[in-house]
């Protein structure tokens, strides 16, 4: 027989002579109303979950299923992909062959190309760093010059100091 906590609630007890006390029967049946409300509330909860985890399982299986049909596919079709694979490659290993010998004669022609242009980058550099020594000669020459130039200046100028700071020269400019 099923029961709800509003039954407990308002269930009324007959009462007898010397019979229980009301308060406690009271307070009792309202403590089992509380209790019987939350199992009701928890087992709700667990129907609930049970409903969802079923849908998550049943969407599992269904998933399952078609991971285990995808991976059949995949074999065959592996299969498939390895016999047309080998085929390919007997004939791509056929033409890398004949394109080896030509790549081969065509990089020795190439090489011979290299080793000329090496040899002319050679005497350029050559020619070059002789020209490149000789402009930086000739400017080592200009800037001993300059350092000639500016040691005698210095020497000049260290002359005409004690004349300069000399106290019996009048200042044009110093008015009295």
């Amino acid at each position: 027989m099923r029961i709800t906590p509003i039954e407990i609630q308002q269930h009324q007890f007959k009462t007898r002579l010397f019979g229980y006390d009301s308060t406690a029967v009271d307070s009792f049946l309202e403590m089992l109303a509380d209790e019987l409300e939350r199992l009701h509330k928890q087992n709700n909860e667990i129907k609930e979950s049970l409903a969802r985890t079923q849908i998550s399982l049943e969407q599992m299986r269904d998933r399952e299923k078609a991971l285990q049909e995808t991976l059949m596919t995949a074999h065959q079709v592996t299969d498939e992909l390895k016999t047309n694979a080998r085929k390919e490659a007997e004939i791509v290993v056929a033409e890398a062959h004949l394109e080896g010998e030509r790549v081969i004669r065509a990089a020795n022609e190439h090489r011979i190309q290299l080793l000329n242009e090496v040899q002319e980058i050679r005497r350029q550099k050559i020619a070059f760093e002789g020209g490149l020594r000789a402009l930086i000669e000739n400017h080592l020459k200009l800037m001993d010059l300059d350092m000639l130039q500016i040691e005698e200046d210095d020497y000049q100028a260290r002359l005409l100091q004690p004349l300069i700071n000399d106290d019996d020269i009048d200042d044009p400019f110093n008015f009295p």
